[in-house]
């Protein structure tokens, strides 16, 4: 959006915002999160393919991000960092959970404040559906932090169908508040977990309320039902028209809130992030225009769909470049919410309403940071330029954004001073940081991903002539 729109919105959406906060109510709030939705998957970012109309004129109806980003390339880490508005990495969480694992401290710190139960301390009705992944043991899951309902699956993945393997766990299956879900009442993964945000809003219409829907769409596995493949039949590659089923019942689950929430004269008064938890997984999933994908530190695997959208109170129709993260959810819902953030809680990203509601046009000047596997891998983005050292590229990486977006062209050796800078500036956060408290489950993949990705470039320079 120019900044001269930017500008003459400010009085109106000023007014509207100062108005919430002096106590005519406080906002519903719902955090919509995909699981592996890569940028290139939405059409406000620019696909033609994957029809997701619902998720773009919820997107339009607020502010679009173009340069949104998770804080891990991974999905459980991705959701401690959202929860616990810190870096991950300051905790412990920095890795997937381990699988078929006896780790009973494998999880969210229990010492970690998260973002449900500040809200539900303030009399907000709390509800956490969808996938968890923050911790297999009943002391992490949902209704132990400050949730008051719980719908869905503790684990990071499972079948759209609700089947479960012989080999899995007892518990390892949907539960409401902790308890089995018979199989019969399961029908498809994304419309239960879309029927349970609806049937919660319609018992907390007439109170504050946080939900937490978290899908596990389009993660895999790939399963579809026919009438959401039918929206995706025109599409010629078949990985692309059956992820693509996925995210077309993301979408029509989108539609399906959004429906209830203006059927109950709430939409205006619900403030509503969507984002995805990390890049494009590859069964069919896009980061395009963007260089890599899932467990990547290039943006394609941490810059992400995201958009906010609270009725009038934020600008509408607005298209921002300004780099955000997930970080900045936490103290942005307290900010909307008129909490003040206790200081205990260290919360390291920004309150974004000044730019939401046109009070400024640009945010304070500060530096993003990711690290996987401790240390193994890690980025730092400064303004336009951004460093990588990437766990599957021995050379590191300097990039200039804006000239550059698609990581390209390796600055590392043409600007040294700026590389030293950005590792330095690593170096420093760095120490503030703990070792991960269990082994990254993921790591073990690096050599596979490095030596195919060799194997395929050998094989199209066979037959060449030296």
């Amino acid at each position: 959006m120019p900044r001269p729109r930017l500008l003459l919105l400010f009085l109106s959406h000023l007014f509207g915002f100062i108005s919430i906060i002096a106590g005519q109510g406080r906002p519903n709030i719902i955090i919509i999160l995909s699981d592996d939705q890569g940028w290139g998957d939405v059409g406000f970012n620019g696909a033609t393919d994957i029809p997701t109309p619902h998720l773009d004129r919820l997107a339009r109806d607020g502010t679009i991000f173009r340069a949104g980003y998770a804080t891990h390339p991974y999905c459980s880490p991705s959701r401690a960092g959202l929860m616990a508005g810190r870096y991950q990495q300051r905790f412990g969480h920095e890795n997937n959970t381990p699988y078929g694992h006896d780790d009973p401290e494998a999880g969210l710190p229990l010492d970690q404040t998260m973002l449900s139960e500040v809200l539900q301390a303030h009399g907000y009705a709390t509800a956490a559906i969808g996938k968890w992944h923050l911790g297999d043991f009943p002391k992490f899951w949902p209704n132990q932090r400050g949730f008051d309902y719980w719908y869905g699956m503790y684990g990071g993945g499972m079948s759209y169908w609700g089947d479960q393997s012989a080999k899995s766990p007892p518990m390892d299956r949907i539960l409401r508040n902790g308890e089995p879900v018979p199989f019969d009442e399961i029908t498809y993964l994304t419309d239960d977990f879309t029927a349970e945000a609806v049937g919660f809003i319609e018992r907390e219409k007439n109170n504050p309320f946080f939900i937490y829907l978290a899908y596990n769409a389009p993660h895999g596995p790939i399963h579809a039902t026919r009438d959401y493949l039918d929206d995706t039949e025109h599409i010629e590659d078949g990985k692309r028209a059956a992820y693509g089923g996925l995210v077309v019942g993301l979408d029509q689950g989108v539609g399906r809130v959004v429906r209830k929430l203006k059927d109950e004269g709430l939409y205006n008064n619900t403030l509503i992030f969507y984002y995805s938890d990390n890049g494009a997984m590859r069964n069919g999933a896009s980061s395009h225009p963007f260089r890599g994908f899932k467990g990547m530190l290039f943006e394609g695997g941490i810059r992400v769909p995201f958009s906010i959208t609270w009725g009038d109170r934020f600008l509408a129709g607005a298209i921002l470049d300004e780099p955000v993260s997930a970080l900045d959810i936490f103290p942005t819902t307290l900010a909307a919410a008129g909490i003040e953030p206790p200081e205990e809680l260290a919360l390291e990203g920004l309150d974004l309403t000044p730019m939401l509601t046109g009070q400024s046009t640009s945010l304070p000047a500060r530096e993003l940071y990711w690290r996987v596997s401790g240390g193994a891998g890690y980025a730092v983005r400064q303004g336009d330029y951004k460093l990588v050292h990437s766990i599957f590229k021995p050379e590191p990486f300097l990039f200039n954004l804006r000239t550059d977006p698609y990581e390209h062209v390796n600055l590392a050796a043409a600007m040294p001073e700026k590389f030293s800078e950005l590792n330095e500036l690593y170096a420093a956060w760095n120490q503030h940081n703990v070792e991960p408290k269990w082994e990254d489950p993921h790591f073990a993949n690096r050599d596979n991903e490095v030596e195919g990705r060799e194997s395929h470039i050998r094989k199209a320079m066979a037959g060449e002539k030296k």
